[in-house]
């Protein structure tokens, strides 16, 4: 077995179990099954993380970072609702592009409910969306010349729960194109929820710089909301 550095390990395992986790379900998803599928010894795995709630909250973290990656790429638009509609739609695109992971996100979020040892999981899968969203919001508002007429964490909350009401129902029918529109419909509220900032020129108000930088690398809001899921934690 090779050497790597510990954080190039940890990536490593977290990738195994999300391939053996999607494969085969949660309960399949045990450190000698996620050893099994990295090519590594349990020992290996017991060096990496403290114990299997440790490896699957950094699971959860994988999903969610997965799912908003996109969100701080926008380059071409020219208003507040093209700036929205495009930050749903790449929202949308992320989570549609990886059925297997957002079922196993709901996996393990019910699976934590149930299970009083794995109760980090949720909480830690939870607040790592809403805090991403919250980074991202903040970043619009910057860049838009708005504020948001409710607390970032409030509408935060707002979106995650939307989006999941959205992303179950295409687990069920499989109709991503209802679940494109209907953020696509959401996108529009949000639109709603906006107001000048005071002191914004009109121009600025109604046109807005580039949150994200295509093209040439990740862009700062999309570099900061990755920090952010990787990091988030409780309050204690």
């Amino acid at each position: 077995m090779s050497r790597m550095p510990v954080a190039e390990r940890r990536e490593q395992l977290i990738e195994a179990a999300l391939r053996v986790a999607c494969r085969d379900g949660i309960d399949a998803a045990t450190v000698r099954a996620v050893a099994a599928e990295a090519g590594v010894s349990l020992g290996v795995v017991h060096y990496c993380f403290l114990d299997k709630d440790e490896l699957l909250r950094a699971v959860a973290a994988a999903i969610t970072e997965q799912n908003v990656a996109g969100i701080g790429d926008i380059t071409d638009a020219t208003d507040l609702r093209s700036l929205l509609e495009a930050a749903v739609m790449n929202y949308w695109a992320g989570i549609i592009s990886n059925r297997g992971a957002q079922l196993l996100s709901y996996e393990l979020t019910t699976t934590s409910l149930r299970h009083s040892e794995m109760g980090r999981v949720a909480m830690d899968q939870y607040d790592g969306a809403w805090s991403a969203l919250e980074v991202f919001l903040q970043h619009i508002e910057e860049g838009a010349g708005i504020r948001w007429k409710v607390p970032h964490r409030q509408l935060a909350r707002t979106i995650v729960a939307v989006v999941d009401g959205f992303t179950l129902g295409w687990l069920v029918d499989g109709d991503a194109e209802a679940g494109r529109q209907g953020m696509l419909g959401f996108a529009r509220f949000l639109e709603s929820q906006a107001e000048a900032a005071p002191g914004a020129s009109g121009d600025h108000a109604k046109h807005t710089g580039h949150v994200g930088h295509g093209g040439h690398g990740e862009g700062e809001s999309a570099r900061t909301v990755r920090h952010v899921v990787e990091h988030a934690t409780l309050p204690a």
